[in-house]
């Protein structure tokens, strides 16, 4: 087996390489986050340009693909713009990770002394045993709701307070006369319109006022329009919508694989009074939704666990970064100063003097 490396901005020559080997694996691991459309306009969007597509050959077959760059003086990790989810590194099932990882290390440009692979989630790559020249360390928590059964059940399993509280916003807005609706989108022509849209919504919040929303004209924009025309000329994008009346009040952008929903983006409009929802509300419906239809077994979040996820799923895992060491002292120095910088942030002891 070897390495080849050619520029990650050559992407589209190899995406059909890519696919192949994407399409080998099971339906859990061929994640959507995967995707040849999926990563390829990340590339555009967001690389510096130093990136690499590495490929691992033996014979004629494709065993490993990923997109990596230098981090830092004697470093290389795979390329994490903040739009992905997971880290670009793509194998088929089976293939020694650590092996394969540690080879690529060897194969890198500069003589690296360490290959990270960051924000990999343990449900499409179990978490390695640490080794000598490999250490884990954990990345967030994240969460997911397995879609099995009836919806009544998993919505009976909530807690009181969340079925309460959405149900008094229901009675409260048909008691106001106002009708909401849901509107489930998928066709490529209507994602640029989707994003515009979503941006809009975006603007209107704390994102809008430090300059972080997605619009149409900036490189998110770019992203997510790209992306999503991309994954939904493939079957495997969608956007839902939620309205108060004809007031657009809630959206998520969202790609699909087949076997789960992952939400990307979840924005809604500020201006709706506190004591609406609108984002739960419309969470609901698409969950009950997803139930009926039948069409994933999971839907997941990936971001951060918050207070809300806690209150819809228990299903939490941790997510997790590995480095791969090319001499086993060097992951030791890493472990005492990763130990010390700990103890360090740890507050100190208070003390209490009698009298």
């Amino acid at each position: 087996m070897s390495w080849t490396l050619t520029p990650a901005r050559e992407f589209a020559r190899h995406a059909e390489d890519w696919s192949r080997l994407h399409a080998t694996l099971s339906p859990q691991q061929a994640s959507s986050l995967l995707a040849a459309a999926f990563v390829a306009p990340l590339i555009e969007a967001f690389g510096r340009g130093d990136e690499l597509l590495a490929c691992l050959r033996e014979g004629g077959s494709i065993r490993a693909m990923a997109i990596v760059r230098p981090s830092r003086r004697g470093a290389w990790s795979t390329f994490q713009p903040a739009q992905a989810p997971v880290g670009l590194w793509l194998q088929e099932e089976g293939l020694d990770t650590a092996a394969a990882a540690r080879s690529l290390l060897g194969a890198l440009p500069g003589f690296p002394l360490l290959l990270a692979l960051t924000q990999m989630d343990p449900f499409l790559a179990p978490r390695p045993q640490e080794s000598p020249v490999t250490r884990t360390l954990d990345y967030i928590d994240t969460a997911r709701v397995t879609l099995a059964g009836s919806f009544e059940d998993y919505w009976n399993a909530r807690g009181k307070n969340l079925r309460g509280n959405l149900k008094k916003q229901r009675a409260r807005l048909e008691r106001e006369g106002v009708a909401t609706r849901m509107v489930v989108e998928r066709a490529p022509a209507a994602m640029a319109q989707a994003v515009s849209d979503y941006g809009r919504l975006e603007t209107t919040g704390w994102k809008g006022s430090e300059g972080t929303a997605v619009s149409a004209a900036n490189a998110q924009g770019r992203y997510y329009r790209a992306m999503l025309e991309g994954m939904a000329a493939n079957g495997a994008a969608s956007v839902y919508r939620y309205y108060f009346g004809e007031q657009l009040v809630a959206m998520d952008l969202c790609v699909e694989d087949g076997d789960s929903l992952v939400v990307l983006k979840t924005a809604y409009d500020e201006s709706v009074p506190s004591n609406l929802s609108p984002t739960l509300l419309m969470r609901e419906e698409a969950t009950r939704s997803l139930f009926e239809e039948g069409r994933f077994s999971r839907l997941e979040f990936y971001g951060r666990v918050m207070e809300w996820h806690t209150r819809w799923t228990e299903e939490v895992r941790t997510m997790y970064h590995v480095n791969y060491y090319r001499w086993p002292g060097l992951a030791r120095l890493h472990a005492l100063l990763d130990a010390r910088s700990e103890a360090r942030s740890r507050p100190a002891p208070t003390t209490t003097t009698n009298l």
